[in-house]
């Protein structure tokens, strides 16, 4: 067969058929009656209309006869009528469209709890109640930690959906948390959403060209902040934009989940917002709908916190301003464990029972705490009110957070502050205003909480090495100081210490039988910093306490190995070896580990009880199936004045 004899056999298609183009479906929009030049057969240029959910009335104009592949999949006009339903389903069909009326009339009427595949409980229905009411459903969901804030927000996001005031949808959480929000929207909602990272933009680039843009690909999205905060992710938000925000919105709900972290850190004290700030407050006004989740939604800063609600409305809240009671009491939900109870006045969540972990530190450890605090007081007075004290203070506080911590995380940071000393100071050479913007964003972004740990240590360590550059020279009695120091970690780094000795004793008397036998009990063990993880597992596997007992998490594990680890400790005790889980704080967010478990234990206490609550709430949630959960945390059996 010639081009020209495939051409003149082409069906063209008329208005109202479904169609193939470019591997897509279109329904065609218009098809005039083609034209031609003297002497060559007639070209339709043809209109169509996409059905992709993801591109739901884009158009596309194709002259028919020259375009590759295309094909008319169904012909035009009505059904054909092969049967008549039951009266039964007649009457159920006119019930769901009469239900569907009422539900958009009546706003007391809802429909998203019973399209659910969920049993909701009836404190979970106030934020939809609330939202439904709002003409901007602009909310800050601030239950306490498992009682089910993201059931909360689906029901909501649902809700919209089913009464046509929502179609687009954004969740903005940590990158663990992404596949947690995908399959739950998906077995509880039937909601598709849709993972937006690098690998899914070079996959829609395949598919759909270079121009692609995943932030308009599909209308329910998930992504992670601190992949959309720069880079790629941040450009292709900023291509689809517009330059002002615009009515009506460009886009219709945003979901932040752990909120908290959007907010300023020590906004009182550091003016330079975050990163993940700046990324909220550009996405934030170009959404009609706002869910914003967090069970710590106060970090101990009222700027901070203000900042917060004001990327949440800013027509009812400033920053800095304090927030007037009737109009927080609008947006803010906030119920804790014990306010929640059953019909009969029961409280329906477990207790909360925290207990000492005694250590009994030796006089080696004690004198290494004595020589840092000599050290830190001697060098605070050399520093005295200087332009970068405030850089002294930030190595100081890091150096007692990790010493707390484990030997192995105190010595690496004392090696690269001592290091840096060593190399002799900036202090006495004039510095600009440069220099203090780089030293407070280094500093920010090192106390900004981290997906990945060791990016996260990786900041700590640049902050300490800038504000150590800064810093006014060792004196002679500093530098002795220092070296003693440093002879202590190096001799403890990779040895146990009394913490971690406690440990192994706890774990010999609770999760072992008089005869040997491992029981049926599990435990959590959270720490802060990768260094004492990777001490502290090294420690367990040469105490007989490794192999398939051991399972870890921390912000490098691959996501698929993370939901490997999660099904495993989930799992019955009988059919699943795990007994000890040893975590970073990564995994401290937004992951449930409630099913087998209700033991967990702190390495070093958190100086932000934001993440101690959090940690905590890894057990202590909705699902529970003990009546107590127990909270282990270290305490020194007995400490000298000095340390």
């Amino acid at each position: 067969m010639t081009p020209d004899q495939a051409l003149s056999t082409q069906t063209v298609p008329e208005p109202g058929q479904l169609v193939e183009v470019r591997r897509r479906q279109w329904v065609v929009s218009e098809a005039p009656t083609g034209s031609a030049l003297p002497g060559t057969r007639p070209q339709h240029l043809v209109t169509l209309s996409s059905l992709d959910e993801d591109a739901l009335g884009e158009e596309l104009q194709v002259i028919w006869e020259l375009e590759p592949g295309a094909q008319v999949l169904e012909k035009a006009g009505l059904p054909e009528i092969t049967g008549w339903d039951s009266d039964d389903r007649l009457e159920a069909f006119l019930d769901a469209v009469r239900w569907g009326a009422a539900t958009n009339a009546n706003r007391t009427f809802l429909q998203a709890p019973f399209r659910s595949g969920i049993s909701t409980e009836d404190y979970q229905l106030d934020p939809l109640v609330r939202a439904i009411d709002m003409a901007r459903a602009n909310l800050l969901i601030a239950d306490d930690v498992g009682l089910g804030k993201t059931i909360e927000a689906g029901l909501v996001v649902q809700e919209l959906l089913i009464r046509h005031r929502a179609r687009t949808v954004l969740v903005v959480c940590p990158a663990s948390l992404q596949i947690k929000w995908q399959t739950e929207m998906q077995e509880k909602f039937g909601l598709e959403f849709r993972i937006v990272d690098t690998e899914y933009v070079k996959q829609l680039r395949r598919s759909r060209g270079i121009q692609a843009n995943p932030w308009t690909s599909f209308p329910r999205l998930i992504t992670s902040v601190d992949w959309a905060k720069s880079g790629e992710g941040l450009r292709l938000l900023k291509d689809i934009l517009p330059a002002s925000s615009t009515y009506p919105r460009k886009f219709d709900i945003l979901i932040v989940d752990e909120a908290h972290n959007v907010a300023p850190a020590a906004a009182t004290r550091y003016a330079l917002e975050s990163q993940r700030t700046r990324l909220i407050r550009t996405l934030a006004p170009n959404f009609s709908h706002r869910l914003f989740l967090t069970a710590t939604p106060h970090n101990g800063y009222q700027a901070s916190f203000t900042s917060l609600l004001e990327l949440l409305d800013d027509q009812r809240f400033a920053r800095s301003v304090l927030p007037d009671e009737q109009q927080l009491h609008r947006v803010m939900v906030r119920r804790l464990k014990s306010d929640i109870t059953d019909p009969d006045g029961k409280r329906i969540f477990p207790d909360r029972k925290l207990v000492a972990l005694e250590v009994g530190y030796t006089e080696s450890e004690i004198g290494a705490h004595a020589l840092l605090q000599n050290f830190i007081a001697d060098r605070s007075k050399s520093v005295g009110g200087g332009q970068y004290a405030y850089g002294t203070d930030f190595a100081h506080k890091l150096l007692k957070k990790r010493l707390f911590s484990s030997p192995l995380a105190f010595a690496t940071t004392l090696a690269r502050h001592r290091e840096t000393l060593s190399r002799g100071s900036r202090a006495s050479k004039p510095l600009g205003a440069m220099d203090d913007r780089v030293l407070r964003k280094a500093i920010l972004r090192a106390e900004e909480d981290q997906a990945n740990d060791s990016a996260l240590e990786d900041a700590q360590h640049e902050a300490v090495d800038l504000a150590s550059e800064l810093a006014v020279p060792l004196t002679p009695s500093q530098r002795d100081t220092l070296d003693r120091l440093t002879v202590w970690a190096e001799g403890a780094r990779n040895k146990p210490d009394s913490k971690a000795k406690a440990i192994l004793e706890w774990i010999e008397s609770h999760l072992k039988e008089p005869d040997g036998q491992w029981n049926n009990k599990r435990v959590i063990l959270f720490t802060e910093y990768r260094a004492t993880h990777s001490w502290l597992q090294q420690i367990l596997a040469s105490h007989g306490y490794g192999g398939d007992r051991l399972a870890f998490l921390h912000g490098d594990v691959d996501p698929d190995d993370r939901e490997t680890v999660k099904a495993a400790f989930q799992a019955d005790p009988a059919v699943s070896p795990v007994r000890i889980l040893l975590a970073t704080d990564a995994a401290s967010e937004g992951i449930d580990l409630q099913n087998h478990c209700n033991y967990l234990i702190h390495v070093e206490i958190p100086w932000n009880p934001n993440v101690m609550e959090q940690r905590n709430g890894r057990i202590d949630r909705h699902g529970q199936k003990q009546d107590t959960v127990f909270i282990w945390h270290p305490v020194g059996r007995a400490r000298s004045a000095s340390a």
